[in-house]
């Protein structure tokens, strides 16, 4: 059963335009040192940016309660991106028993992001 869905589409300009105005800052607040490695070793670092902080988005808008950039943060399985959390949000998720679908993309203006929070 389906519990929650975000959806988020960011602007790529909006997102260089935060980048280049604060780049430190930026990265740093919003996103984990393993999230800003992987997006910095891509050959356009600004899509992989966009999209983790769509999902990151797409998270807080179908959970219930407010929480930290830090507290979200994407992962890799292989090819499959997926959502961490950080433990207290964990313990809730394992609590509920709910299950955690993302999926990501970009285009060359827009990032976007679906989060689906599913009840088996």
């Amino acid at each position: 059963m389906i519990v929650a869905v975000g959806l988020d589409m960011i602007e790529l300009v909006r997102i260089k335009k935060v980048w280049q105005n604060h780049p430190h800052r930026f990265l740093y607040r919003h996103f984990t040192a393993e999230e800003i490695t992987f997006c910095r070793a891509q050959a356009d670092p600004l899509p992989s940016i966009a999209a983790r902080f769509a999902a990151k988005e797409a998270f807080q808008k179908c959970w219930h309660e407010a929480h930290g950039w830090q507290d979200v943060w994407v992962v890799r399985d292989g090819l499959k991106p997926r959502l961490a959390f950080s433990p207290h949000i964990q313990r809730q998720i394992d609590e509920r028993a709910i299950v955690v679908h993302l999926s990501m993309t970009h285009s060359r203006d827009h990032a976007a992001a679906v989060v689906v929070l599913e009840r088996p």
